[in-house]
């Protein structure tokens, strides 16, 4: 019997509008199996509501997998195998699984953790990626700021790093996207006051979604309980940069020693 594979379903952060073309055909096969991530047994998927959102019907066969919220690297573990042992038996029923996941399932997302453990138990079972759009490309799209502009770096962060590592890392980089900004929010916009760039600062919740919410003003956010699913865009137009040539710093020349 053939197997079938398992197909990352990227479905965009939150607008149906966003899910590709690529991952829309996916999603109206009848002959497929979808899978998706929840947080919690008792609470409902991101990726799910998108497509049910877009009018889209769930097949006959699905199935809810858990990746809870944890720093706990050995619960997280047994939630991954567990999850790709279930995908495992799907797949060699001879199905496509499509595993739904909100945003880009290259960046940040369960399917990572999922695809990298179904290969360590199943290594003759295939896997696929589509690609899809990020979170912080459609709340740039939205807010009408540039990400980058000409040789402009950019540096995406989890907010769990901490300010120390903010702050270093906005001498060095003209845009800074951090994610997950919940748990430090405050800490965060006190280092953006104090660095006076908070003005240059932008935050959307549940970019796309119909709960969506940007806020310019992010100084107003202090001591706020905001969504998981949140960023800041900041751009930083003080740094200063080195002399350009051609997009890459000009080499310092090396002097000439004279016998």
């Amino acid at each position: 019997m053939q197997h079938g594979r398992l197909i990352a379903v990227s479905m965009g952060p939150g607008d149906p509008g966003l899910i590709t073309r690529h991952a829309w055909e996916q999603l109206c096969r009848p002959d497929t199996i979808w899978t998706y991530p929840v947080r919690s047994l008792k609470k409902d998927s991101y990726a799910l509501a998108i497509a049910q959102r877009a009018g889209l019907h769930m097949p006959e066969q699905h199935q809810a997998l858990l990746f809870p919220m944890t720093h706990d690297t050995e619960i997280l573990a047994k939630h991954w195998m567990r999850a790709a042992q279930q995908v495992q038996q799907m797949l060699e029923g001879g199905r496509d699984v499509l595993f739904l996941v909100e945003g880009d399932a290259s960046t940040y997302a369960s399917y990572i953790y999922l695809g990298r453990t179904l290969k360590a138990i199943a290594p003759h079972l295939q896997t696929q990626v589509i690609a899809g759009v990020n979170a912080f490309n459609a709340a740039c799209a939205t807010l009408q700021m540039p990400l980058s502009e000409q040789d402009d770096t950019i540096a995406i962060v989890p907010a769990a790093y901490g300010t120390s590592a903010i702050a270093r890392m906005l001498r060095d980089f003209d845009t800074l996207v951090l994610m997950k900004v919940k748990p430090l929010l405050d800490d965060i916009l006190n280092l953006l006051e104090a660095h006076d760039i908070a003005q240059y600062a932008r935050f959307i919740e549940k970019a796309g979604a119909p709960e969506e919410r940007i806020v310019h003003d992010v100084l107003s956010l202090r001591g706020e309980k905001v969504n998981y699913l949140s960023l800041l865009v900041v751009r930083n137009p003080h740094r200063q940069r080195g002399e350009m040539v051609r997009g890459c710093k000009k080499k310092t020349q090396e002097p000439v020693l004279e016998n």
